[in-house]
């Protein structure tokens, strides 16, 4: 199964230079903990819920802060054509539990969730689950 056959596609974008609270307002909108940042239709990076608390609001960030100044511009992602199977893997080894879908220009074209992978393939979704629930990422909160 290819990730886009599971993947949502209606993607809430917000631009670098939108506030944290702006993108708070649209995850609790959402229901979601991930929004993407996007710029002159590229992907430039994410903010997380996490994000916002742990680098915005913990480190006396307030609520009109750009989201440039705390989102991770370090984006990892996976392309529309990959194989399920792959991406859940590379998602359990690098512990993240949503991914961007880019296609082969790297326009964001959807984005993948753990939940995303669990309805649609559910055996691959409990192992990315089960690993990504591992104490020991790879990756800080630290800027």
């Amino acid at each position: 199964m290819k990730v886009s056959n599971c993947m949502t596609r209606d993607v809430t974008v917000c631009a670098p230079d939108d506030s944290i609270c702006k993108v708070a307002v649209a995850m609790a909108k959402l229901d979601c903990g991930v929004i993407p940042i996007g710029e002159n239709n590229k992907l430039v990076g994410v903010v997380t819920d996490r994000d916002i608390a742990i680098r915005g609001v913990a480190q006396g960030m307030g609520p009109d802060t750009p989201a440039r100044e705390l989102m991770s511009d370090e984006v990892l992602y996976s392309f529309e054509d990959q194989d399920l199977d792959e991406v859940s893997a590379n998602m359990a080894s690098l512990k993240v539990r949503r991914l961007p879908v880019v296609d082969r220009d790297k326009n964001l074209v959807g984005i993948l969730s753990l939940g995303d992978i669990a309805l649609n393939n559910g055996k691959a979704g409990i192992g990315a689950f089960e690993a990504i629930s591992q104490p020991g990422a790879p990756h800080s909160q630290s800027m």
